[in-house]
């Protein structure tokens, strides 16, 4: 069976309406088919069959025998009873307009009233549609008080309509201070009517003497003073004959005593969504509050946070099977939401094979520390800015990184690189495009797109060894070495930089080969040749190469070091220095603009060794100027120099044999 286990605060959480569910307008055929296919439908489980709204489910109940579940929804209006000894549904009835909420009124199935948004009040029995009649104004919620047969209504009004279904006819209204109310509930105990209103109070009524026994202002403990807006209660729950819980629009539960106005307990949802649903495990003491958004679980005495169930969509209803870990939510879907918590109450008699199926779970259940974890570096860490998250229980360290949750990771990079999404969706659209369109004219160069220029390389070096020689870019071993773009070779990396120029001086050598196979040498005249010359170009060229690759470390060792320089600069933060008159550093060695403003051009000239003035006859001053000689010349290359101008004069010319001899030819 396949059910989604989820674990909130150390609390195993099945959730028992996950996995996909087949569509109603396959016949049986397809359906078998696909059952017999699919192995996420072969193993799903569905606890009730057809547990689902054809649109959206709007509220949910079980019966007071315990045997049957009820649900309303949309779209056409519907509502659904289901069977649990069956475990499939009885039957379906369509209504003529939504349903607001209903109550059963019976033991069973067989009595049932439904609320609906057109200001209708419906009743049904076992075979269908009893009765229905119209009330003055929009109605929001309804209570049954048992003792007197009494219906109420609560909606847009100041009054509570009393419908009493004995004598078939409307009593006496209960008008109350509010301009609208919300909601309405009937204690079972003591039969004692409170309504919630939009201003923020709760008023309680006798049904017995028909008169207002108290007011309770809730929207002062909950209100928010800055915006001065109040609070409007949404929900109203009975525990017991003297705990009420009290749902807000804030967000907030209060629990009070009704003997007393202050409250015993006030629960923030933190989140300022209208409070839906309220309903009390009794035997553990806590409470479920629902929202739009989450139900939680929490103790009644403390506050303390016990559980919480999150919504993949929003929730409407909530209904809990008394006395066990079951619970189940109308929502914002087709299907309605089940879910089991085992350490809340064993399961239900009519589903009591959940426990052995959750205790195999919980016993084949294998914990690894890869389940929706990133593996991350330290460099990576503190690239995301996570590294302040260091010795939390949010990083697990192992081996030289840490494993951070994958959701964490995911937000973390979408807040560090915002714009990487939209660059991997335009590389992987221009993909796309020269796929489908490329280029006219194809070269079969057979050499891979990473990597190519270490490719061609091999590529020669290995034609011209001999073919016993391995072939890299056959290797299984460097596959990935040409197919990956994470190895490809980055050119401006500082290792480069220093490689590069050994590179160049072999690919140098392969150029110079290429070269003198593929161009034609022309006939030059020999007549002023001689063999000592070759000997000396050849050697100057040379040293001429070993100097221009010296130079090209040397420049590429500049780089790398100015580069160093700037990113320490743009790192580190200039931190400025001040000193106090007293103590101000003496700044000897600058020279100050106006002592060199004052000296003339012939002084300036003079102490730079420039140039020596000398006073003329007339009374002019003359201004010599001796120029720099030329660069030194070094005694090896003098002596070089005369070696060469003497054996030139000792050596024949021997340009003149040839040419005779070519003429002879």
């Amino acid at each position: 069976m396949k059910m989604q286990v989820s674990e909130i605060d150390n609390v195993k959480i099945y959730n028992l309406s996950a996995g996909k569910s087949l569509p109603e307008w396959l016949s049986e055929r397809k359906k078998r088919a696909v059952l017999k296919k699919n192995v996420d439908f072969k193993r799903r489980i569905e606890l009730i069959q057809e547990f689902d709204m054809p649109g959206v489910s709007t509220s949910i109940r079980t019966s007071k025998d315990g045997q049957f579940i009820m649900a309303t929804g949309i779209y056409k209006p519907r509502v659904k009873c289901y069977d649990v000894n069956n475990l499939s549904l009885k039957f379906e009835r369509c209504l003529d307009s939504e349903v607001v909420t209903f109550e059963i009124l019976s033991e069973d199935y067989s009595k049932i009233v439904f609320l609906q948004c057109d200001r209708y009040v419906e009743f049904h029995v076992g075979h269908g549609r009893h009765y229905r009649l119209r009330v003055p104004h929009f109605g929001r919620d309804i209570a049954y008080h048992k003792p007197s047969c009494d219906l109420y209504v609560a909606g847009a009004s100041s009054e509570v309509y009393r419908l009493n279904l004995e004598v078939g006819q409307f009593m006496e209204p209960f008008v109350t201070k509010a301009n609208e109310i919300n909601t309405c509930a009937v204690n079972e105990e003591h039969g004692l009517l409170i309504v919630g209103t939009e201003n923020g109070h709760v008023e309680a009524w006798d049904p017995r003497t028909k008169s207002r026994e108290g007011l309770l202002d809730c929207a002062l403990h909950c209100s928010d003073i800055q915006n001065k807006t109040l609070s409007a209660v949404t929900k109203l729950k009975f525990n017991g004959a003297l705990q009420l819980g009290v749902g807000t629009s804030s967000g907030h539960v209060l629990l009070y005593d009704i003997r007393s106005s202050k409250p015993l307990l006030v629960k923030d949802h933190m989140n300022e969504i209208a409070i839906k649903n309220i309903e009390f495990h009794k035997q553990m003491n806590y409470v479920y509050s629902m929202d739009a958004c989450v139900v939680k679980v929490w103790d009644c005495n403390t506050g303390k946070q016990y559980t919480n169930i999150e919504a993949s969509v929003d929730f409407n209803d909530l209904c809990i099977i008394p006395n066990t870990g079951l619970c189940m939510m109308a929502v914002e879907d087709p299907k309605m939401q089940i879910y089991y918590i085992p350490s809340l109450g064993p399961a239900p008699k009519w589903c009591s094979f959940l426990d052995n199926l959750t205790e195999e779970l919980e016993s084949s259940a294998i914990q690894t520390v890869y389940d929706d974890y990133k593996f991350i570096t330290k460099q990576d860490l503190e690239s995301l800015g996570l590294d302040h998250l260091l010795g939390t229980n949010l990083l697990r360290a192992y081996m030289h990184g840490y494993f951070v949750d994958a959701r964490l990771y995911k937000k973390a990079k979408t807040i560090a690189d915002p714009f990487a999404f939209e660059e991997y969706k335009k590389r992987k659209i221009r993909e796309k495009i020269e796929q489908e369109r490329p280029a006219r004219l194809k070269l079969d160069d057979n050499l891979p797109k990473v990597n190519r220029d270490l490719a061609s390389r091999l590529h020669n070096t290995e034609g011209r060894k001999s073919k016993k020689t391995n072939n890299l870019l056959k290797d299984e071993r460097f596959k990935e070495l040409f197919e990956n773009p994470d190895f490809e070779v980055d050119k401006e990396a500082d290792e480069y930089r220093l490689l590069n120029p050994v590179l160049a001086r072999l690919d140098k050598k392969d150029t110079k080969i290429i070269k003198q196979a593929m161009e034609v040498k022309e006939v030059e005249e020999e007549e002023n040749r001689d063999s000592d010359i070759d000997l000396y170009q050849s050697s100057e060229e040379s040293s001429d190469d070993e100097k221009t690759w010296a130079k090209e470390m040397k420049k590429q060792h500049k780089i790398i070091r100015n580069k160093k320089q700037e990113e320490v600069i743009n790192e580190e933060p200039r931190s400025e220095k001040l000193y106090e008159f007293s103590t101000a550093p003496k700044l000897t060695n600058i020279r100050s603009i106006p002592q060199v403003s004052k000296s003339s051009l012939g002084e300036r000239l003079t102490r730079e060794n420039f140039a020596s003035t000398v006073l003329g006859s007339g009374g002019n001053k003359e201004m010599k100027f001796t120029m720099r000689g030329k660069k030194n010349i070094s005694n090896n290359d003098k002596s070089m120099k005369k070696h060469y101008q003497e054996r030139k004069k000792l050596v024949r010319k021997t340009g003149f044999l040839m040419k005779k001899r070519l003429r002879k030819d």
